[in-house]
């Protein structure tokens, strides 16, 4: 199965264009290794990281779905691997302690 395919039946983005946009854009990973073609194949038990919005999140796929279903459905297709509640990327760095001023 096409991964942008796989991304819009599993309800991480509402369109199969935005998935093909976000592959495109190279900020997805499958397996740890970039992805740039949207119609690259994805695999049962691969993990991919996928930026959304603000949020990056962490999955692993269990089922590849034929067809976009309702969201227990597409819940049941995926694993996430990130805590709830945590940001799977840390807080920025280069934040400036309290009470610090900058002219």
């Amino acid at each position: 199965m096409r991964i942008d395919r796989l991304l819009c039946n599993i309800r991480l983005v509402r369109t199969r264009t935005l998935a093909a946009r976000l592959v495109s854009g190279g900020l997805l990973r499958r397996n740890g290794i970039r992805v740039l073609r949207p119609s690259q194949d994805i695999a049962v038990g691969d993990v991919l990281t996928v930026p959304i919005g603000a949020s990056v999140r962490v999955i692993e796929v269990l089922s590849l779905p034929e067809r976009r279903g309702g969201a227990a459905l597409a819940a049941a297709c995926y694993r996430v691997l990130d805590p709830p509640m945590q940001c799977a990327i840390g807080p920025d760095q280069h934040t400036e302690p309290e009470g610090v001023r900058r002219p």
